[in-house]
């Protein structure tokens, strides 16, 4: 699956699994540009890649921000020439009672897990379909899309807002030969490994916690032209966890 002068953008690319699919795509010869609101994770990130020989670019975004939104694009064309992929990945957590949550907490939420996929899928499909081959988005939602733990609705309701945004944007970028899909991982542990327990790893049918590299390599599935008959779908990538029986005893 070569990347080669592919331009992929990605948002929340400074850390945790964004930093791991930038990664990905670099690695495999695509120009990466690393969207972030985190200005010292997002140019550490740049350095690093850069210093392995890759070619990255990092360009501070707030995706709740429409012109952050547009000028990353429009860098993207400008600096490379092209838009090829875009992963949607930026997003951030609420847990807090319902009982206590704000409507500015709510909205924030909102604006930064879901309305972010409509507006940087929507600025990212104005060049990509200038490409003779198209374009690829994929979104990144989330297992919670479809299950739930107590006091997590504004987490929830974004999630399946997105899962469910992706087969309208697939229906209606179709004509575009855009593909768009979204992947939910489950557990994804983005720290220090070594220090999961037994406990943690059998929760799973793949007897083994994610990491972001699992969903890095389902995003380079994805957006791989050779699969552009998938478009759509949610994966979801979660060692099985949403499929297997738990009995507390």
């Amino acid at each position: 699956m070569p990347f080669t002068n592919k331009v992929v953008v990605v948002t929340g690319g400074a850390n945790g699994i964004g930093r791991g699919v930038v990664s990905a795509f670099a690695k495999k010869g695509a120009q990466v540009l690393i969207a972030d609101v985190d200005e010292n994770a997002g140019k550490e990130t740049e350095s690093e890649l850069k210093q392995e020989g890759f070619d990255v670019l990092f360009v501070q975004t707030d995706v709740r921000n429409p012109s952050d939104i547009s000028n990353l694009m429009k860098t993207a064309k400008n600096t490379f020439g092209r838009v090829d992929v875009l992963i949607n990945n930026a997003g951030k957590g609420l847990f807090k009672s319902l009982y206590e949550i704000t409507v500015d907490e709510w909205d924030d939420i909102i604006q930064t897990n879901l309305r972010s996929v409509f507006l940087c899928s929507r600025e990212a499909a104005k060049y990509m379909r200038d490409n003779k081959e198209g374009g690829a988005i994929v979104n990144i939602a989330s297992t919670r899309a479809m299950m739930s733990e107590p006091n997590s609705e504004g987490y929830a309701a974004t999630k399946g807002g997105i899962v469910a945004i992706t087969h309208a944007l697939a229906a209606s970028l179709s004509n575009e030969r855009i593909t768009v899909n979204a992947i939910s991982p489950g557990w994804i542990h983005t720290g220090e490994y070594s220090q999961l327990t037994t406990i943690d790893h059998e929760q799973h049918l793949s007897n083994r916690v994610g990491r972001p590299e699992d969903i890095a390599r389902a995003c380079l599935y994805l957006t791989a032209k050779e699969n552009d008959f998938v478009t759509g779908i949610n994966l979801v990538v979660d060692g099985g966890m949403t499929r297997k029986m738990i009995y507390e005893e």
